[in-house]
């Protein structure tokens, strides 16, 4: 195995950092370059990254982040942003009618542009001997959070990641059954069992942090009604009706 698969199988999430620690501006611009290599849709790139250093704003998040710490006591935390605002000003200067607000392929392609990007980041870190957290509930807090940063209109925050020099060594966390996500020329039915199974490994992996079965977890979250971004920001109906 080289040393490139060996990260990506032994890849895990660290939220305990080094609080001394601070990221060199030559490792940070790595990641970022990392970060904007990634594949993307006809190279659209339809996506931007804030790197929040200022300790006020990263408290500010914490407020409304209250069980993610690690936004500020990592070195350092970057926001990736869906951003249609770049082909805006494009179909501007050549006069075009900018028509994202008929579909959802916009949404899809600007939040997978950006989750790519990310990836990239997550790895780049990882290969430097550091360690981050992708943090998912900003989205919960879009509307605030677009207004702390000054978001211009037809961006909208996805997804933050907290980069540092962990200070905790975290295990590896058992993935679903192959069965249940990979298939081979068709999608191949496979027995509840399986997530069942996986309920158990998880039991027995016993994360601190988790207090219920994975099934009962997605089970109750998607019974609740959404509060992430497209449900509360409503400067996004210029992207999506």
């Amino acid at each position: 195995m080289n040393e490139t698969m060996r990260l990506l199988t032994n890849r895990r999430t660290y939220r305990n950092f080094d609080q001394k620690y601070q990221l060199s501006d030559l490792d940070l611009q790595q990641i970022l370059d990392a970060a904007r290599q990634a594949p993307s849709w006809m190279n659209g790139q339809f996506y931007s990254v804030i790197v929040i250093k200022d300790e006020a704003i990263r408290k500010q998040l914490i407020e409304w982040n209250p069980t993610n710490p690690h936004i500020l006591e990592s070195s350092v935390f970057l926001l990736f942003l869906g951003d249609l605002q770049r082909t805006k000003m494009v179909s501007e200067t050549y006069q075009k009618p900018y028509l994202v607000d008929e579909t959802i392929e916009s949404i899809i392609m600007a939040t997978t542009d950006a989750a790519l990007a990310l990836e990239n980041a997550v790895i780049a870190v990882d290969s430097l001997g550091l360690g981050s957290v992708v943090v998912g509930s900003i989205r919960k807090f879009s509307k605030e959070i677009s207004e702390l940063l000054e978001l211009p209109d037809f961006t909208l925050p996805l997804f933050g990641l907290s980069i540092g020099k962990p200070i905790v060594e975290m295990r590896v966390k058992p993935r679903l059954p192959e069965a249940t996500i990979v298939h081979y020329d068709k999608y191949q039915p496979y027995s509840y069992e399986l997530i069942e199974a996986y309920d158990k490994t998880m039991e027995h992996f016993a994360e601190a942090r988790e207090t219920k079965l994975w099934s009962q977890k997605f089970a109750d979250y998607f019974a609740t009604k959404p509060i992430m971004v497209v449900d509360q920001v409503a400067r996004l109906k210029k992207i999506v009706k």
